[in-house]
């Protein structure tokens, strides 16, 4: 080979599957790793090759895309052993509580048929697993719906600081990039930061991590909106337009939402002024009078009078107040 030919294969560009991208991170900015606790790892080395045989099972279909939109960092095959491995724990703590029932009452308690005793040994037995295996395969769809109506509380105040940004002329990706980085609009700033990741870690163009940013959010306006940035941006539109408008949509939206949970409020105070005061007043009144003209009832009518008071009355508040606190937390949000 000539010395020319040598330094033209020293020199040429490499192929694009050659090449290797360096990220740079901020000075005194140290990389972070994903760890797993060790209680996933246990669950892993004993439940793995089960975990691995039953993941493609129908019921299993959806897990991988649902831990993706809940931000857990697993793979299905990890969490599905990590449900196997609850589930084995909670059995062998339900076994132990169950035979301590049976023996407790066998031995200090010999009066009472033992057979109650079995039947609430193996009631406790076997309630905590068949509640694990019920219950943690769904857990990420749970946090994933959480997550979307995060998302949705947050999604017209990130709307416009987004278009307060593209009306400045800023780039999208640095947009998504800004957005990041402030945690006050919650599980958007997460949405964004993965979105820059895949632009700036793993060397994807913008349009791409934003499809694949779409696909993945628990949140339905927040995948259209997103969507709607491709889609505008491959057909050769102008995005200020578009973020201006989807952030008039979107606070316009929040002010329909808001007059409705304000309404929603009027009415919780007009049945609670009906339910938790006049009624449990006109009841405790008459069944007083009742009292006073049946002397021979007043026993059991004054029975009923303690439950009305000591159990009806604090319900009825804890019930009202509590959807009224919900109801007002969602208002205060937005």
């Amino acid at each position: 080979m000539s010395f020319l030919a040598k330094l033209f294969s020293k020199y040429a560009p490499k192929p694009k599957e050659e090449r290797k991208y360096k990220v740079k991170l901020p000075k005194g900015v140290l990389p972070t790793y994903i760890h797993i606790s060790p209680y996933y790892k246990m669950a892993w080395k004993v439940m793995g090759k089960i975990a691995e045989k039953n993941i493609k099972n129908k019921k299993y279909s959806k897990l991988e895309m649902d831990l993706l939109k809940a931000h857990i960092l697993l793979r299905p095959q990890e969490y599905l052993a990590y449900v196997y491995f609850t589930t084995l724990v909670m059995g062998i703590v339900g076994v132990a509580l169950g035979g301590f029932i049976i023996a407790f009452g066998a031995l200090l308690l010999p009066k009472l048929p033992l057979v109650i005793f079995i039947a609430l040994g193996a009631l406790v037995a076997v309630l905590p697993p068949m509640m694990a295996l019920i219950t943690l395969p769904s857990s990420p769809a749970s946090k994933a719906k959480k997550r979307a109506k995060d998302i949705d509380v947050h999604l017209p105040s990130a709307m416009n600081f987004i278009a307060s940004l593209s009306s400045a002329d800023v780039t999208v990706s640095t947009i998504f990039k800004e957005l990041a980085q402030r945690t006050e609009y919650g599980e958007i700033a997460k949405e964004a930061e993965w979105i820059t990741r895949d632009t700036e870690l793993l060397g994807k163009d913008i349009l791409t991590a934003l499809s694949e940013a779409s696909r993945r959010s628990p949140s339905t306006k927040w995948q259209e909106f997103l969507q709607g940035v491709v889609t505008t941006a491959t057909s050769g539109g102008r995005l200020k337009p578009y973020f201006m408008l989807k952030a008039e949509e979107f606070e316009k939206e929040e002010k329909l939402n808001l007059k409705r949970n304000m309404e929603n409020l009027g009415v919780f105070a007009e049945i609670y002024v009906t339910v938790g005061v006049a009624f449990p007043l006109f009841l405790v009144v008459i069944m007083a009078i009742m009292a006073l003209i049946n002397a021979n009832s007043s026993a059991t009518i004054v029975l009923l009078l303690e439950i009305v008071v000591m159990v009806m009355i604090p319900l009825i508040i804890f019930v009202f107040s509590y959807f009224i606190y919900s109801t007002s937390k969602e208002v205060a949000i937005k």
